[in-house]
């Protein structure tokens, strides 16, 4: 469910209810909405968090379940170290 994917990826990135409400301009208790699936968020919001933590809206709506790294802007020498400490950690990349 939506909450549970914000609430993961919330956790993942070290962030508590507070630290994200903050950084989308919304109250804490409307992050914990979410996350007990009481409300979800309006459109706009869904992609400011999508853009926030660099996932589709399909990955929060559990349409897909592939994630990504925005890497616009980083040179070929930096993407090439990515995919490789992806590669070290077991990942799978094309």
């Amino acid at each position: 469910m939506f909450g549970e994917i914000v609430k993961k990826i919330r956790t993942a990135h070290n962030l508590s209810q507070v630290q994200l409400a903050a950084e989308l301009n919304v109250s804490k208790q409307t992050v914990s909405n979410w996350e007990n699936n009481n409300i979800l968020p309006s459109i706009e919001m869904l992609v400011k968090i999508s853009h926030f933590f660099s996932v589709s809206t399909d990955y929060l709506l559990e349409l897909d379940e592939r994630q990504y790294i925005e890497v616009s802007g980083l040179t070929d020498v930096q993407l090439a170290h990515i995919r490789q400490i992806i590669r070290d950690i077991g990942g799978n990349i094309k």
